[in-house]
């Protein structure tokens, strides 16, 4: 498969590249920066917002690996998958967004989400409202072939790739030990299973270490 990763050199994008990479699919990087931090041999210069309909033309799968943590860039997570989306709309093109943990919902109502709660950490609390309200314009699109992926709420950097996994849909869902916890190494397969089998169009899924 041909798939094109964006905002290619953040550390969960390196680590999708290099799972697709192992797996034998061509990707394409696409990022800001001058330099190609990946993986990947083909790197396109060129920031998400001016991207077009003709630069990811022909592709099976774009990875939406956005995201920042400056407190006025907060809209940017919804600007930016909507420009993806906008791009893509009325193409077989699929859409996997590199999620958040704050919008899982606690409650099988589906009333009450992780970021609400009274343990959810305040330093957090804007990247998760900001990554929430993305998730929210992306289940107003029946346009696009979007999937988005919200990992577990302690999102390891440097945890060990086990291979396994739990796939969860809406809801916060531990593991046997009572854990919620995936390294971006397990977070990686679990996205690229899913660029594979294309089971969850226009559904957000999670994971968690199994």
């Amino acid at each position: 498969m041909k798939i094109a990763v964006v905002a290619a050199n953040g550390r969960v994008a390196k680590k999708v590249i290099t799972e697709a990479l192992n797996r034998g699919h061509e990707v394409v990087a696409f990022g800001r920066h001058d330099e190609n931090n990946t993986l990947a041999k083909t790197y396109v210069k060129k920031d998400i917002l001016d991207l077009t309909k003709e630069d990811l033309h022909g592709f099976d799968a774009v990875v939406d690996a956005f995201g920042t943590w400056a407190p006025e860039s907060m809209g940017l997570h919804m600007t930016t998958s909507q420009h993806l989306a906008d791009i893509l709309s009325g193409t077989d093109t699929r859409l996997l967004l590199v999620g958040g943990a704050g919008s899982l919902f606690v409650d099988k109502e589906h009333k009450v989400q992780l970021v609400d709660t009274s343990d959810f950490p305040d330093d957090y609390k804007p990247v998760a409202t900001g990554m929430g309200k993305a998730l929210a314009e992306l289940r107003k699109r029946n346009d696009v072939k979007w999937t988005y992926i919200s990992p577990a709420a302690e999102f390891q950097a440097d945890g060990e790739r086990t291979g396994k996994y739990i796939l969860a849909g809406e809801e916060f869902t531990l593991n046997s030990k009572n854990e919620s916890i995936i390294s971006y190494a397990d977070y990686a397969i679990a996205l690229v299973d899913e660029i594979e089998k294309g089971e969850h169009i226009q559904q957000r899924i999670s994971v968690v270490r199994a």
